[in-house]
């Protein structure tokens, strides 16, 4: 099960590095189809701005959760990226509740498939 949850893991975070590249990176076009956001909205230096901000985050996570699985092992890996997988879940939750109903089951549900893997068969 080590495998499995090392896997998932994986996944999780080359999804938030790719969601940076979209929210640092992305053409405003793409950004808005992606997020639901009126294109108008997205052009905005401001909002350009926020966008990269939230990428810097996401790209932050991704790096903390293989981080993670590379500079530790046993307990306090499983310990750490817990506590990351759970971040991901509850912000996945509130942004489906605020923002986009799909953040929950593209962003979310991910983490938590993880988290319980860990949960179930490593703790």
């Amino acid at each position: 099960m080590d495998l499995l949850f090392t896997v998932l893991t994986i996944l999780v975070a080359l999804e938030h590095l790719g969601i940076m590249v979209l929210e640092i990176w992305g053409q405003p076009e793409r950004q808005a189809k992606v997020f639901g956001m009126p294109l108008r909205f997205v052009q905005q230096p401001h909002a350009r701005i926020a966008l990269a901000n939230q990428g810097i985050y996401n790209g932050m996570l991704g790096l903390a959760l293989l981080g993670n699985l590379w500079l530790l092992a046993g307990q306090p890996q499983h310990l750490a990226i817990a506590l990351l997988l759970l971040f991901v879940v509850v912000v996945a939750l509130f942004g489906s509740l605020t923002a986009k109903h799909e953040i929950f089951w593209l962003q979310g549900c991910p983490a938590l498939v993880t988290l319980l893997v860990l949960l179930i068969f490593e703790l």
